[in-house]
């Protein structure tokens, strides 16, 4: 055990009160997490019920029947309530409290407020007239900046649907995802900064909406104001506007309330993208209620955020985390939004955001930790005091970067690994306010999610290894798949290994004090002589190794079986020699198993990793086996697959 919360910490926790305001209602097997936990899986149409009542959502309509989504046989979740997406993000905020920071990599600061928020999603929306009515989608093709998130709450106020990949992308990419979702209306920006260089987007946007016919108008965010041109984009578009005079034509103190339209629980809301490796990613359709709900519950209870908490997640608008993020507006407290690069100027004044901005929730991935840790930044003149939590995801966070947290950043901080994805926009593993953290391990499993461990047979398994599964329904389940009528796409991606249980593709083992380990995911998990081994375990090694800046470990199949092949990239001026070689096999072998030594050790200049910061096992082992990987829009550094190919 690395940490606890104090008694404080405990009793001024939102946990701990909707612990006491359940168990002033119903019987509480123990007045804990776990008794809280039972409940919700027991009682799970009661659990729902009453975290809309204690949260105090805003919708009309009956809260009967909560669930009648037996055995996922189709989405079934509140079927007679109707709210707003928008409306409810925006309701709790004072008018004078800030609602937004944004922090640009070049120094830059803005600020708003709720009022001057819903000020600016009135103006959006009187010039969205005639183009978004309830249903319609419109997409972002943008930074991390607050006209992102104006353009989503304009859109959703009205009933519309929103969907945002990164400005990134290239046109490739952004035309395999909005030429699936069609939408009527694109928001862009005419270019951005990132690691202190410029890049324009303006090309890439006349090309998308050469290629994307259903889009009926433009809207260019100029916002670092250093002009453009935009006849080319007027080639290609009747209707093309900068986002200034999109909101010209009133001011904040004349504009009106914005507009909440109502909708059915089940409507959609957001349209993600699965990352596509193997082919045109999938469009994941989710729901208004049940994106919302889903978020309020890990926000407000497993992260402990409130109307006098700041929470900041370094993500880009083509991660899930975006979404989750920016529904924090829901509590009234400050969100703050980080656009660039977080090695500009440098880690450790990235890093230092915390003390200036005085961040008490602060999400970042193990990459990004790791990067801190090695490159010796000195953060003792950093105060932290107000650093509360730190979430990591977007991979397993190894044991050792659990004592790098504790060590050289901060003793008295809650560290939560969290787990869960683009299917579900929330979590399975969470962070828990009220409970201790141990070494290595994802907390708890998230209320209301009746998530296990099966093994191959789909029997139920604690304490050992196997995938990652659950058995009942969840509001924030996907509605649909875009191009799925008959729902094959959809059964094919979460419910064909096991009957009416939801199978998420991860590899983990269920510890003894109700968290997780995870092993990495299910398509990349290791199979040699038939033994299933994850590949963090392997990871786990290297990153202790001070000549291994980053490893990737996939396998190659030969003969039925599958040769364990671990590719490194060396830190600078370092060589791969035969000794180390030998040191590596060496380490894994007396830390681990035989079966997880490699069979070979591979010297690579770089290693593929997603937009959002995922190691690309997969990637790499379909080249390594003569597979194709027919969409790279999913890579950040695609030129790095090139060096795979022929290389074992």
């Amino acid at each position: 055990m690395l940490w606890q919360p104090d008694d404080t910490r405990v009793a001024n926790s939102a946990m701990s009160k909707f612990i006491d305001h359940i168990a002033r209602h119903y019987t509480l097997a123990t007045k804990d997490y776990q008794g809280l936990y039972q409940f919700s899986i027991e009682q799970n149409d009661d659990f729902w019920r009453e975290l809309i009542n204690f949260f105090g959502l805003v919708y009309d309509g009956d809260l009967a029947p909560v669930n009648t989504d037996a055995g996922f046989a189709g989405y079934g979740w509140l079927p007679n309530l109707r709210l707003n997406f928008a409306e409810n993000l925006l309701h709790r905020g004072g008018d004078d409290d800030t609602a937004i920071v944004s922090l640009l990599e070049n120094g830059a600061r803005s600020t708003l407020t709720f009022a001057q928020l819903k000020q600016r999603v009135a103006r959006m929306q009187a010039g969205l007239r005639g183009f978004i009515a309830p249903g319609d989608v419109l997409a972002c093709y943008m930074p991390n900046i607050p006209e992102t998130v104006i353009a989503m709450l304009a859109t959703t106020g009205l009933g519309g649907v929103f969907t945002s990949t990164s400005c990134d992308f290239g046109v490739d990419g952004v035309v395999d995802r909005f030429g699936q979702s069609k939408p009527r209306v694109l928001v862009a920006c005419a270019g951005y900064q990132y690691n202190g260089k410029f890049f324009d987007c303006l090309a890439k946007v006349t090309s998308v909406v050469e290629q994307v016919p259903s889009i009926e108008k433009v809207i260019i965010v100029d916002f670092l104001q250093r002009g453009c041109d935009m006849s080319g984009i007027g080639n290609a578009a009747k209707n093309v506007v900068m986002w200034p005079e999109l909101l010209a034509g009133m001011d904040d103190g004349q504009a009106p309330a914005p507009a909440f339209k109502r909708r059915a629980f089940s409507d959609p809301v957001y349209i993600m993208y699965s990352s596509g490796t193997t082919g045109k990613p999938k469009c994941i359709v989710h729901g208004v209620g049940g994106v919302l709900l889903q978020h309020i519950k890990e926000l407000g209870l497993h992260t402990d955020v409130n109307s006098n908490k700041n929470i900041m997640f370094f993500t880009t608008c083509g991660w899930m985390m975006w979404n989750w993020l920016v529904s924090s507006l829901y509590f009234g407290g400050v969100t703050t939004l980080y656009e660039g690069a977080p090695s500009h100027p440098s880690l450790q004044e990235f890093f230092a955001l915390i003390d200036k901005e005085q961040i008490n929730i602060f999400g970042t991935s193990p990459k990004f930790l790791r990067a801190l840790e090695d490159s010796g930044a000195d953060l003792s003149s950093l105060n932290l005091e107000s650093l509360e939590t730190i979430l990591s995801t977007g991979a397993p966070l190894l044991p050792e970067q659990f004592d790098y947290v504790y060590e050289k950043i901060k003793g008295d901080v809650l560290l939560a690994s969290i787990s869960g994805g683009t299917d579900i926009v929330g979590c399975f593993f969470l962070g828990n306010p009220i409970a201790p953290v141990y070494r290595g391990e994802l907390q708890c499993r998230g209320l209301g999610m009746d998530v296990t461990c099966f093994d191959d047979e789909g029997r139920e398994v604690i304490g050992a290894e196997g995938e990652l599964v659950c058995r009942r329904s969840f509001p924030s389940r996907p509605i649909y798949f875009l191009d799925d009528a008959d729902g094959s796409r959809i059964k094919d991606a979460y419910f064909n290994q096991f009957p009416n249980v939801w199978y998420h593709g991860d590899f983990i083992v269920i510890t003894e004090h109700g968290g997780a380990k995870f092993f990495g995911r299910s398509d990349a998990t290791l199979n040699p002589g038939g033994v299933r081994i994850g590949t963090s375990e392997i990871y786990r090694q290297t990153e202790t190794l001070p000549y291994i800046d980053d490893a990737v470990c996939v396998g190659k199949d030969n003969d039925g079986d599958v040769d364990v092949v671990l590719f490194v990239t060396l830190a600078e001026n370092e060589a791969l020699s035969e000794a180390r070689i030998a040191e590596i096999k060496s380490r894994i072998k007396r830390n681990t198993t035989p079966r997880h030594v490699p069979r070979q050790v591979i010297a690579v200049k770089d290693i593929p990793y997603t937009r959002s910061g995922k190691k690309m096992e997969l990637a790499v082992a379909r080249i390594i086996n003569g597979k194709a990987i027919t969409n790279k829009e999913a890579i950040a550094n695609p030129q790095s697959l090139s060096e795979y190919k022929g290389i074992v």
